[in-house]
């Protein structure tokens, strides 16, 4: 698998990465085995994964297959921080919290570092230099190779990069932003994006496949085995069922039977391919769904495929994306 720079750093990952959502909750200890060994043998090298998912098992679970199944210099390990249990404060950004969330993750990972250690979300409460401290800490005392953030929005990303790069050998850069990205959610063009751009921040999508419902499996009905009839996914899934959605899966499946192959790779390969984006975040139910998402390493779409699709999905930005005079 091709490998990509991740931002403007040294390090390299495979261009489609493995997300461990599921793990240890829907998905048990043999079909991760499964799926990581066949990410491994694919030659992809970026596994991501968060404290949270599964209460920590997703992490524990990963940490127990790099010891007995692949080994832990050929993955470059993506963890999060910073997403808490409680109603009232869904984040902490706190400097205390965040690095002992990071030492319990390198427990159950069973590793002394991770290679790339996000802030999971925006803490409003916590000022973000604090935050910022914490990732200066961890990559300083070796817990984490490389630092970046997630769910942060344009102007949240451009301040907490700035205030990094304002001491430039001091501090840590930011070298990716984690953000939900794929034909069906095109927000982050609006600022995110342009931010990460100009600022050499790597753009690690989550969700690439409109989660899920851009392979076309819901377009006559919901599939019993699907994540859109699990109770605990059912609701994050409604949002891409609706009329507007159907339309740009009706789209992707006109383009997949033109180049005679799968609604899946071309979602894929229109959102690996865009201007920024350094790895689409993955997740599969089985290993056979993990090959045939990997497959997608040999399609590269025409570009007027792209445009047509570009067109179909183009999210509503005017003002103040656009010259003002011309509105």
């Amino acid at each position: 698998m091709e490998l990509r720079h991740l931002g403007r750093t040294g390090l390299r990952v495979s261009r489609i990465g493995l997300g461990t959502l599921t793990w240890g909750r829907d998905t048990d200890e043999n079909g991760a085995a499964e799926q990581l060994k066949t990410f491994w043998e694919a030659g992809g090298t970026l596994v991501d994964t968060a404290d949270v998912y599964a209460d920590g098992a997703a992490e524990y679970l990963l940490g127990q297959l790099m010891e007995d199944l692949v080994p832990r210099r050929d993955l470059v390990i993506a963890t999060k921080s910073g997403s808490v249990p409680d109603p009232d404060r869904r984040f902490d950004g706190s400097r205390g919290y965040l690095l002992s969330a990071l030492d319990a993750s390198l427990e159950r990972l069973g590793t002394d570092h991770v290679d790339l250690w996000q802030i999971h979300a925006f803490d409003p409460h916590t000022p973000v230099e604090e935050t910022l401290q914490a990732v200066d800490i961890a990559v300083a005392s070796g817990r984490a190779r490389y630092a970046g953030v997630s769910n942060f929005c344009g102007w949240q990303l451009a301040k907490a990069a700035t205030w990094q790069l304002a001491a430039p050998g001091v501090r840590t850069r930011l070298a990716g932003t984690q953000m939900e990205y794929s034909l069906l959610q095109r927000g982050i063009e609006r600022e995110v994006l342009p931010a990460a751009l100009d600022l050499g921040i790597g753009v690690l999508p989550s969700s690439p496949l409109g989660r899920g419902v851009l392979t076309g499996k819901y377009r006559h009905a919901t599939p019993a085995d699907s994540r859109g009839a699990s109770e605990h996914l059912a609701p994050f899934v409604a949002p891409y069922l609706d009329e507007t959605a159907g339309r740009v899966v009706d789209a992707v499946a006109t383009a997949a039977d033109g180049l005679a192959t799968t609604a899946l790779k071309v979602a894929l390969a229109w959102v690996r391919d865009r201007p920024g984006v350094v790895a689409p975040i993955v997740g599969a139910r089985t290993a056979q769904q993990l090959r045939a998402t990997l497959s997608v390493e040999s399609l590269t779409l025409p570009d007027e495929i792209c445009r047509a699709l570009d067109d179909v999905s183009a999210p509503v930005h005017r003002y103040p994306d656009q010259d003002w005079s011309t509105l």
